[in-house]
């Protein structure tokens, strides 16, 4: 397979060109032949004139690539080597969602031939490769795993809005379903990662390897936050208490605010799911995700607390939220945690306006019915910084200034600001 590939007697196809796939399938593109699939026509039209959808990539990325994009399936009935790289999600009781990957499964299961390889990316419990999507492969193709198709599983590792750990430049983990795919799975990623590939004893174990990334991640952060409570009520500040701490060489440099988005905030709940198949009961898991799921609401009550201990009134009181997405410098908004904040906000009756240098305006109102405002106007009562997008990271106190009374909160969710204000009441985590 990877010969075939190697010498253009193969494609490649893609399945799923959002932040994780459009980045794979043109780095493989510059070697190999690839066809990118995406169930969305018009994600697709733009990816055709060289624009990605979720404003990652640069023009010039496309530039040289052996690619044909599409969202007709018959496009696929020529390909040799799925990698499937859809989201999954978690639905409204934080229960695995499973319904992208075995719909693209189905995808590829009606156009399977023997032969072909198929290698899943996307992030699940361990087992769910062979146990969830093999079955979906089987029925769709008539194929028979192992005898008639090779399936393997490498994870992504992909930094929404890093450009320093970029694709290339990340151990890629690999495995597959036998020895042979294995190997010829793990060389072909090495066409493109430079940072050389890790070969996983077996398929479960590269899943495993992958959720417990992030939820050691989600773990950490969670006892950062736990800290941020307690110290809050001890009048300290955890930046500084951090700040001193991370001297010594051995201390593990997390830090406290929202755990929102596809991967830390989701995972570990897969992760728990499968454990719990198992009749353990993952506390210290599950116990991170409480922590962190419940500071948004915490978040808002400190804010709230404040501006009544300034004698305002809470309702009808005037907030604006810096940040929508759900982290610095990227435009996605899917499971921002800042939308937690704004809901405890209007359950107080405050008047919550939200604005982000990032965050599309069509897309925050169709997934949270919000509407972002431009530009700040009039007085506010409190301002809380909630995303550090570098736009906010160098803003004087005389910016807020002008936006407040002198009784003006600005509550810093990431300790931007520290040492820098000197009037207006400064709270952060």
């Amino acid at each position: 397979m990877y010969n075939k590939l190697v010498n253009k007697e193969a494609k490649m196809a893609v399945i799923g060109l959002g932040y994780v796939g459009l980045p794979i399938a043109l780095e493989f593109a510059k070697q190999i032949k690839v066809v990118g699939f995406d169930i969305k026509p018009d994600r697709v039209e733009l990816m055709k004139k060289g624009i990605d959808p979720s404003n990652e990539l640069e023009k010039e990325e496309f530039d040289g690539c052996d690619i044909l994009f599409t969202a007709d399936i018959n496009d696929l009935k020529d390909v040799d080597f799925y990698i499937v790289a859809v989201p999954t999600p978690i639905d409204e009781h934080n229960l695995p969602d499973m319904t992208p990957v075995i719909k693209a499964s189905e995808t590829v299961g009606k156009v399977l031939s023997k032969g072909n390889y198929v290698v899943y990316e996307s992030t699940v419990y361990p087992g769910a490769t062979e146990e969830d999507c093999v079955p979906v492969l089987e029925n769709f193709s008539g194929l028979k795993f192992i005898d008639d198709f090779k399936v393997g599983f490498s994870p992504e590792r992909i930094n929404p809005g890093d450009r320093v750990h970029t694709l290339t430049s990340i151990v890629k983990v690999a495995s597959g379903c036998d020895a042979e795919s294995l190997d010829n799975i793990a060389k072909t990623y090495e066409l493109v990662i430079k940072a050389g590939v890790h070969r996983a004893s077996s398929i479960k174990v590269a899943e495993a390897s992958k959720i417990i990334e992030n939820t050691q991640r989600d773990v950490n952060i969670a006892l950062m936050n736990e800290l941020s409570i307690i110290f809050n009520k001890m009048g300290i500040n955890t930046f500084e208490v951090l700040q001193a701490a991370g001297t010594k060489w051995n201390f593990l440099k997390f830090f406290p605010g929202l755990v929102g988005g596809h991967c830390i905030g989701v995972d570990p709940y897969y992760l728990s799911y499968k454990a719990k198949q198992f009749g353990y009961h993952p506390q210290m898991i599950d116990g991170g995700r409480f922590v962190n799921d419940s500071m948004g609401r915490y978040l808002a009550k400190q804010t709230v607390k404040a501006i009544i201990a300034k004698d305002k009134n809470i309702k009808g009181a005037r907030v604006l939220v810096m940040g929508m997405t759900f982290k610095e410098d990227v435009t996605d908004i899917r499971n921002s945690k800042v939308i937690d904040v704004i809901d405890e906000l209007k359950s107080f009756g405050t008047d919550v306006s939200v604005c982000d240098a990032w965050a599309d305006k069509a897309e925050v109102k169709e997934e949270y019915n919000l509407e972002l405002i431009s530009e700040p106007s009039g007085l506010y009562d409190a301002i809380i910084v909630a995303v550090n997008h570098k736009q906010y990271k160098n803003l004087p106190e005389s910016h807020f200034q002008k936006l407040m009374d002198e009784k003006g909160i600005v509550f810093d969710v990431k300790g931007i600001y520290r040492d820098k204000f000197t009037n207006l009441t400064y709270l952060s985590l």
